[in-house]
């Protein structure tokens, strides 16, 4: 059964920034607004243990990790820039009554 989790409201999260938050685990996520669309991501740079949400840049739909210049599409999850290679884990977000909530 599909759950769902308040993070945050959707105000709080301007057109190309990239914010932290939690899934009720614990597990962190890296949360994009893209010209108004919200994409979510696990946090964690799947070539070493960067986090995208304090380390990484949004450049349109792509979050590129300071570390090592890796990118990611925020939309999909696909690696597409060395040195990453492998894709990173998308959530599916919506907004409900102005806050930002994810699926579990």
């Amino acid at each position: 059964m599909t759950q769902s989790a308040v993070l945050f409201a959707a105000a709080d999260l301007p057109p190309g920034e990239i914010r932290r938050a939690e899934l009720p685990d614990g597990t962190p996520i890296a949360v994009y607004n893209v010209d108004g669309s919200y994409y979510a991501t696990h946090d964690t740079c799947t070539h070493e243990e960067a986090s995208l949400s304090e380390d990484g840049e949004l450049f349109g739909n792509i979050v590129e990790c300071g570390w090592h210049m890796g990118q990611f599409d925020v939309t999909t999850g696909t690696a597409c820039q060395s040195p990453c290679n492998v894709d990173i884990r998308t959530y599916e977000l919506f907004v409900e009554d102005g806050m930002l909530c994810v699926r579990t």
